[in-house]
């Protein structure tokens, strides 16, 4: 179809979700019909291999989407972002045969997936039984799991962790309804408890590698992936507010009386305004572009994936996430020096933006990506592997 094709087809999608975010934020309803009208538009299947029913797109096409779609409505640019790298996370695993099965599904049934893996929190404890296992515990957050069709969740079985898939509505698994924060109102970020939820032991993608197993690398992977996407959406959100910015500055402000000016859009501090944060922006989104690049490149070396490139990848990763982080957090609260006082009433939801992007960046704080940045400049040290790194 080509990667064109898709941004066109994400325009579309993007062009709905704006026309009435401010009033699906505010019901703040679970977005399952947000979900559904990414499974209509052939969204979810853009990563599956074509010969088995999906689109079979790259990585570049997939942030691609993102950037129109986390514009309009960073939440369902989130969920979007995290269906694919689970939908991805299954090639990290040796078990090629479960993976086609799962994406065959995925292309036939328009599945959206979401993880349960909070590093944070303390692990899910799986315990053995005839067939496979059984799961419980329970997780703070969970972005999407609730309006899931199938989750990746990982789990804890002696001083082994596995990584497992389930279908999102089985037995024993309860979502706690309780996301209740400042941004990215509709993501669906709420709890999830697992109370002796079944696991098919055909439905297990692997064990976590040891470090020292050839595939210890590939599998550290995941965490950067989640890293490139968050910087992805935050980029969005700044291209989201400058462009609703922009149009109200257009069609309602008000010049201040002291400009010497008729029109808002004449005022030379407004212009300077938007023209700064705009040009940052574009450098930010091409920042964002090579460590996508970086990411696509790791990712298919597979086994020979070293620890060295593992690093390197990290701080390219690293320094997208610092930037676009603080420039989000800048264009969504200096917009409103350039809209003006009326610009700030709860009809026009310009506050969504810097909601979104606040809330976004307190995901894991920026100044610590800054500090593996500096780090490794100072001493050429890379980012020790966790969970957020």
């Amino acid at each position: 179809m080509g990667r064109q094709r898709w941004v066109d087809v994400a325009r579309v999608v993007a062009g709905k979700l704006a026309a009435d975010a401010v009033e699906r934020e505010r019901a703040g309803a679970e977005p399952l019909a947000e979900v559904a009208l990414l499974r209509e538009s052939g969204l979810l299947t853009l990563l599956v291999p074509a010969d088995r029913g999906g689109h079979g797109e790259d990585w570049d096409t997939a942030h691609a989407v993102l950037a129109e779609i986390a514009a309009a409505d960073a939440s369902v640019g989130h969920l979007l972002g995290y269906h694919y790298l689970h939908v991805w996370r299954t090639t990290l695993f040796a078990n090629p045969d479960l993976t086609e099965r799962l994406d065959r599904d995925t292309a036939e049934h328009g599945w959206f997936w979401a993880g349960v893996a909070n590093p944070r929190d303390d692990a899910l404890v799986l315990s053995d039984v005839d067939g496979g296992f059984l799961v419980n515990g329970r997780k703070f957050f969970a972005t999407g799991a609730s309006v899931a069709d199938r989750l990746v969740v990982s789990g804890a079985l002696g001083d082994r962790k596995l990584t497992f898939t389930l279908d999102a509505r089985a037995p024993g698994i309860r979502y706690l309804g309780d996301w209740d924060n400042l941004g990215q109102r509709l993501s669906a970020s709420g709890g999830v408890e697992f109370t002796d939820v079944h696991v098919p032991a055909a439905d297990v993608l692997g064990v976590q590698p040891a470090p020292g197993d050839p595939l210890a690398q590939r599998d550290s992977l995941a965490p950067l992936g989640f890293q490139l996407v968050l910087s992805r959406v935050l980029a969005a959100i700044g291209r989201g507010a400058l462009v609703e910015a922009a149009r109200y500055t257009r069609e309602t402000s008000r010049a201040w009386p002291a400009s010497g000016v008729d029109r808002a859009v004449d005022d030379p501090h407004v212009l300077a305004g938007y023209g700064s944060l705009l040009s940052r922006l574009e450098a930010a989104d091409l920042l964002v572009d090579a460590a996508t690049t970086a990411f696509t490149d790791a990712a298919a070396r597979g086994e020979a994936f070293t620890a060295d490139e593992r690093g390197r990848t990290s701080i390219r990763i690293s320094h997208a996430k610092v930037v676009t982080s603080e420039l989000a957090v800048e264009i969504t609260s200096k917009v409103f020096e350039f809209t003006g006082a009326r610009a700030t009433a709860a009809r026009h939801g310009v506050d969504r933006f810097w909601r979104n992007a606040r809330t976004l960046t307190l995901h894991d704080p920026t100044v610590y990506k800054a500090a593996e940045v500096g780090r490794h400049l100072l001493t050429g040290e890379f980012p020790a592997q966790s969970g957020y790194s």
